[in-house]
């Protein structure tokens, strides 16, 4: 079933792409595996799969610790407290969810201390929910290059996650927004932001005509948890 339902996503994936005139290889899917055990995380990457996504870190390491020979690459997507940085290692080739400074000033300093740098993206709430963790989009335009300043690590885009909504097209401008600010801040300070992590399981094609580089899948690989 894990196979047949990864098959489908990347067929939807290719489809959008085409739609939207974009090269075949500018998109990456993470195939998110919160709550999913090994045997079910091995099935995805026989079918295919090649990067996973976990959402705590608690959870995450064994899967990475007994899966890390078998030639995966782990994404972290979930909020990610400051007190949790001290466990940080090498397991992520890429955070997601850097939500404000000094959260990213931890990592960075945990990071450079070790000799190696973090790759991440900065997480923008773009609609505004209080609910939701990340950065406010005038608070990024005044503070994004003292997070490119930081020697730890390296910032290569953005992550949003829109409201919940059961119509698609609810989040289209929300992933154009994010796009838009993309584009303005990379003229503005001459950063490459190349990476827009945006879209799920409900909304992905849409974020991938919006222009998304990660699509984040995880109830249509791996069924509802």
């Amino acid at each position: 079933m894990i196979a047949e339902n990864l098959a489908e996503v990347r067929d939807r994936i290719s489809q959008a792409i085409q739609k939207s005139g974009r090269n075949p290889d500018s998109v990456r899917l993470v195939a998110v595996s919160k709550h999913m055990g090994i045997a079910q995380i091995k099935e995805a990457r026989i079918a295919g799969a090649v990067i996973f996504g976990e959402n705590k870190i608690q959870d995450a390491f064994p899967k990475v610790e007994q899966l890390e020979a078998e030639g995966f690459s782990w994404h972290f997507i979930g909020h990610l407290q400051k007190n949790k940085v001290k466990f940080l290692g090498k397991h992520f080739d890429l955070i997601h969810s850097v939500d404000n400074l000094e959260l990213a000033v931890k990592i960075s300093n945990k990071c450079h201390s070790e000799n190696w740098v973090q790759k991440v993206l900065l997480q923008v709430n773009v609609s505004g929910e209080a609910a939701k963790f990340g950065l406010k989009p005038s608070d990024l335009e005044k503070q994004i290059m003292s997070f490119s300043q930081l020697q730890g690590i390296r910032v290569e885009g953005l992550m949003t996650i829109p409201p919940n909504h059961p119509d698609p097209e609810n989040s289209r401008m929300h992933f154009s927004r994010l796009r838009e600010l993309r584009d303005q801040y990379e003229k503005q300070t001459g950063l490459s932001l190349k990476e827009l992590s945006i879209g799920m399981t409900n909304d992905f094609e849409v974020a991938i005509e919006e222009g998304a580089t990660l699509v984040r899948v995880g109830t249509a690989i791996f069924g509802p948890r």
